[in-house]
């Protein structure tokens, strides 16, 4: 589980997070949502290390990222996976250096072992076989499949993922959403995602908090969403859909 308490994030004076409490939960898909210019890509930025909060804490299961000693701090580090929106992919590597990248990083594997855990991961995400192509070689559905390889390569605990169906046509976006899903649930894994796409929401979402203008504004279980009576929330999904 990951914790947020009264996190808040300021930029020359103008506080962007004003005091953000949540809770993501293990083995579930927890989704972000709201507006551009909301905070929401502010917030995952302060989970993972990207940018300090201001004030506040972030806790992973009952550490507090936001004030470990560097050693400690590496290691949750080790247990985060990242999808970023354009995926981040290098273009240089090949798709198996691409997904042995964090692993050269951050273990002590030999040259086998990381190449048997990148097929491992690879298989995970029905991309068998296209270890030698680079990412100019293969559609945006595939690239997004790496990058999903790529974050889960470390047998993590933690999985962020910024606008993962970005960019992809609505069949590719599903088989994606689908992916993100199965892999919370095998692996039993924290998955947070930052969407604009109400449909990844209602397919695959267990919980889910709004953020408007730096405020957790509201938070719950997606089946509550429509029945909610917060007019923000009910305006921002009837946009998204129209």
């Amino acid at each position: 589980m990951i914790e947020l308490r009264d996190v808040r994030k300021s930029f020359d004076g103008e506080e962007i997070l004003k005091g953000i409490n949540a809770k993501f939960e293990t083995g579930k898909v927890n989704l972000v949502i709201g507006s551009s210019g909301s905070g929401k890509s502010v917030m995952m930025k302060c989970m993972v290390g990207l940018l300090t909060p201001t004030s506040g804490n972030v806790f992973y299961d009952d550490r507090d990222f936001t004030n470990l000693e560097y050693s400690a701090l590496r290691e949750v580090r080790r247990e985060i996976g990242m999808l970023f929106q354009g995926t981040a992919l290098f273009d240089s590597l090949t798709v198996e250096e691409n997904v042995e990248f964090t692993l050269k990083m951050f273990t002590k594997m030999t040259k086998a072992e990381r190449r048997d855990r990148v097929n491992f991961c690879l298989e995970q995400v029905d991309m068998r076989g296209i270890n030698d192509k680079y990412p100019a070689e293969i559609s945006g559905g595939m690239q997004k499949r790496v990058g999903i390889a790529r974050a889960i390569a470390l047998d993590i605990k933690y999985l962020f993922c910024d606008e993962p169906n970005s960019g992809l046509d609505p069949v590719t976006s599903r088989l994606i959403d689908e992916l993100l899903q199965q892999i919370t649930e095998e692996f039993n894994i924290t998955t947070i995602i930052n969407t604009h796409d109400m449909k990844t929401v209602f397919d695959i979402g267990d919980d889910v908090i709004f953020i408007y203008q730096g405020n957790n504004e509201w938070s719950g279980k997606v089946k509550d969403i429509k029945s909610c009576d917060n007019e923000m929330l009910t305006n921002f999904i009837k946009a998204s859909f129209f």
